[in-house]
């Protein structure tokens, strides 16, 4: 079953795919985000824009540290930030955010992005914090 995190509209209109979670995942703050690439995702010298790798780091780590909150809980990103390792030509990226510590309102999460061949073509990291619902 999908959780909240899983649906959210800026996954729609870039294209990831979201990663179904295991218990596991949940525990530990876990998430995999795949995204097809094609070439609406291109800058002008024919790669994938560096925005959309930011994009999907984001969207991992966010997803990620929301799996571990609780309903009655939203969060927000503090920081972010983001290491291009090489340009991407490929057909699928995927990304896997991962938190490194939690306490009771901030959170670090990091992230590590591979193209097809399983080079890495970028890493991220993000604080965020626990915000109530109102």
């Amino acid at each position: 079953m999908p959780d909240r995190f899983t649906e959210a509209p800026i996954s729609q209109l870039i294209g990831f795919h979201v990663l179904p979670a295991s218990e596991d995942d949940k525990q530990i703050g876990r998430a995999i985000v795949e995204l097809k690439i094609d070439n609406r995702l291109n800058n002008p010298m024919g790669r994938v824009h560096g925005g959309v790798i930011a994009a999907l780091a984001d969207a991992a780590m966010g997803i990620a540290f929301g799996r571990t909150l609780d309903q009655n809980q939203d969060f927000s990103t503090i920081d972010l930030h983001i290491h291009f390792m090489r340009p991407v030509r490929g057909e699928l990226l995927t990304a896997t955010g991962t938190m490194t510590q939690r306490g009771l309102r901030i959170g670090y999460v990091t992230c590590q992005i591979v193209d097809d061949r399983g080079k890495i073509v970028a890493s991220g990291s993000c604080s965020c914090t626990v915000l109530d619902k109102m």
